[in-house]
């Protein structure tokens, strides 16, 4: 017979690892599965100083690894294999790998969400080394000194405001000539002294020697080149909930999320949705954590009434 697990949870991030760590403390067959590597975002953040506990802060790779061998101290098991496709519409749940299905009685999603890349060649490699995609977690490294943010939206305004505490300098660069965010920013924004606006702009190229130094621009009405010298880029255009092989069986917002509430339910019995995959107002390893507790107890509660 095929083996059913209680449990299946997709995705080895903070909020895999925190329902991990609460489904097999309470003695269900849990199995982890992870597409490539335990971590998820935090594997980008050299030093996590605003996770409780850590007075000193955290690497997140190490935090990871811990949250990792916590749940598994308790009996959890990781697969490295990508869930390609889903059935969630019977009682047992069938995810499919490209070396098998998998069945299991709950389901919690915690796939995350991947951010938004500017496209250029090597950007990947400059991750942590200049380039950024969370100024809470990495603002702190730049302290008096110049930055860029490049966007132009809710997540961009809140962090060139959260940056300009912190910075001598902000640079936001946007590809239009007013900024597409929430009025309720603009005026702090504008206040703010050192602040400056690069409009009608997109990042063409990094200037880099084995770090970021700046970028190169071009204004998109004019034509023109540029060159922006900066210590560090903030890129915030957004992110990419990993929910593809959800579509069409998990009700997803406008922006693709999954409409999950505080309790993480899904609208569909024994699915559950935690951390950065789901609708919240807040994406942090610490809120993606809580998540994981939280489907942890809800698919523990199903499980005691459906079986």
């Amino acid at each position: 017979m095929e083996h059913i697990y209680d449990v299946i949870i997709i995705g080895g991030g903070a909020a895999g690892y925190s329902s991990a760590l609460y489904t097999s403390r309470a003695g269900l067959d849990t199995l982890v599965a992870e597409r490539s590597a335990p971590g998820g975002q935090m594997t980008l953040t050299d030093i996590i100083d605003n996770y409780p506990g850590f007075n000193e802060g955290i690497d997140g790779f190490t935090l990871a690894m811990n949250m990792q061998s916590g749940a598994e101290r308790f009996g959890a098991r990781t697969e490295y294999r990508e869930i390609t496709g889903v059935d969630l519409s019977d009682k047992i749940k069938k995810l499919t790998t490209p070396t098998g299905v998998l069945l299991a009685r709950t389901v919690i999603i915690a796939t995350g969400a991947d951010p938004r890349r500017l496209g250029i060649t090597g950007e990947d490699k400059l991750v942590g080394k200049g380039l950024h995609y969370c100024a809470h977690c990495d603002g702190r490294f730049y302290k008096n000194k110049t930055v860029a943010v490049v966007g132009g939206g809710n997540s961009a305004v809140s962090d060139a405001l959260y940056l300009s505490h912190l910075c001598k300098k902000v640079i936001i660069i946007h590809r239009r000539d007013t900024l597409r965010a929430t009025k309720i920013y603009h005026e702090p924004l504008m206040k703010a002294e050192n602040v400056e606006f690069m409009w009608d702009s997109i990042v063409t190229d990094y200037i880099t020697d084995g770090r970021v130094r700046g970028v190169k621009i071009n204004n998109l009405k004019t034509g023109s080149t540029d060159t922006v010298e900066c210590d560090g880029v903030f890129v915030s255009i957004g992110r990419e909930p990993i929910t593809q092989a959800f579509k069409g069986q998990i009700n997803l917002d406008k922006n693709g999320y999954i409409i999950a509430d505080e309790s993480t339910r899904t609208n569909i019995d024994g699915v559950f949705a935690a951390g950065d995959v789901r609708t919240k107002a807040l994406r942090q390893v610490v809120t993606a954590a809580s998540d994981g507790a939280t489907a942890a107890h809800y698919a523990e509660e199903y499980l005691s009434h459906q079986y």
